[in-house]
């Protein structure tokens, strides 16, 4: 299977918001615009004592559903931190950087050189 040209991969941190300064580092994330969540292995989410919260139900490409929990987390990238939400990843799934926590950094992804790039001030709503 010919590897998809327009996929690129950052280096992560993941912590624990109720340790804080106690991280785990993930080398070459997949970032994937087209996951909402990021998908993080389950064992590096309980080495850091993060809480199953939710259960998610995902749809595969193939159809197949699956389910898996999530947990609270802060996610440093390139100098960044985001809270946000994080899939407890089971063996053979994929790690992911999702849109979700890329939004949540404010990066958008600069497709010609493969980065992650500010995303520039964000919308609000104007003072009354």
């Amino acid at each position: 299977m010919p590897h998809d040209m327009g996929t690129f991969r950052v280096d992560v941190e993941i912590e624990n918001p109720a340790r804080p300064g106690e991280r785990r580092a993930l080398k070459s994330v997949l970032v994937d615009t087209g996951a909402e969540l990021s998908w993080v292995p389950a064992e590096i989410l309980e080495s850091l004592g993060v809480e199953r919260n939710n259960k998610w139900r995902f749809r595969q490409a193939d159809g197949t559903i699956l389910e898996r929990w999530t947990g609270g987390v802060s996610v440093y990238v390139v100098g960044k931190r985001a809270a946000d939400e994080v899939v407890f990843g089971e063996p053979g799934d994929l790690v992911l950087l999702g849109s979700r926590t890329l939004e949540g950094l404010n990066f958008r992804i600069e497709p010609v050189t493969k980065q992650l790039v500010d995303a520039g001030p964000a919308p609000a709503a104007a003072a009354a």
